[in-house]
């Protein structure tokens, strides 16, 4: 199964669409970070059935390793010719040590350029997530793990409240390419999780952006649906969860 990338997606929002871990999914496609997708570009989905094709050459391997060490023993009478040709090697020994120096310098080049590329990315939580409310109103719709219907919470509100960011983090995807959740804004927390937050009135944040737990992002509205509310989910591993096991209680 393949997806065409069209215009404003990125590789999370298409991770997020249909379910996936963002970090299969660039594995699968051979797309490194930070994740730049193009515009018609067509992105592979079959993650499950890739993984399956992978033990056998594992097993291929194997099988080589015994090979070797039947040659060994066969060697046992050869010894003799062994003890007579070590004098000559240490003669030939000294060319060598000269040798070493020159190949010293290729590992300085390499440790250079790696240095400049880790200050780029922002930095990204390394420990448990401290999740709050992303909004002040009560909730109005469930998560429901059965149907599939509601992969979050609906949290209701007036127009023009303040959306906030359930968590700090880094903005991932700002836009309305995502069908059925209107303005969205999706950020990425750590390595393992994610956060939504769908029809909202205006999007305060742009994809890049760094984010502080509670910092407004959003205000929110009813874009994509018939009533004024936020739609807010969490998605751990590119698999949604119950939002309530994680927020605190009120």
């Amino acid at each position: 199964m393949l997806h065409t990338v069209s215009s404003g997606e990125t590789l999370y929002s298409i991770a997020w669409r249909y379910g996936l871990d963002f970090r299969l999914l660039a594995r699968h496609n051979g797309v490194g970070p930070p994740y730049t997708i193009y515009k018609s570009q067509q992105l592979r989905l079959d993650i499950d059935d890739a993984s399956k094709r992978q033990p056998p050459p594992s097993i291929a391997a194997n099988t080589r390793r015994p090979v070797a060490n039947t040659q060994r023993p066969a060697s046992t009478s050869s010894n003799t010719t062994a003890v007579a040709q070590r004098p000559r090697v240490s003669v030939n020994s000294t060319p060598s040590v000269s040798a070493t120096p020159k190949a010293s310098p290729p590992p300085r080049s390499e440790n250079k350029t790696p240095a400049p590329a880790a200050t780029n990315p922002p930095p990204l939580l390394t420990g448990a997530v401290q999740w709050r409310w992303p909004a002040d109103g009560p909730v109005i719709g469930s998560f429901s793990s059965s149907s599939g219907l509601n992969k979050g919470i609906d949290i209701g509100g007036k127009v023009g409240d303040s959306v906030m960011a359930a968590g700090a983090g880094r903005v991932v995807y700002a836009g309305t390419g995502l069908r059925g959740y209107g303005k969205l804004v999706i950020v990425k927390h750590n390595e393992t999780f994610l956060s939504a937050y769908a029809h909202n009135q205006a999007l305060l944040v742009s994809e890049g952006d760094s984010v502080k737990a509670g910092q407004q992002i959003a205000k929110l509205g009813s874009s994509g649906t018939d009533k004024h509310k936020l739609h807010f989910e969490i998605r751990r591993d590119g698999k949604p969860i119950n939002p309530l096991t994680y927020l605190p209680k009120r």
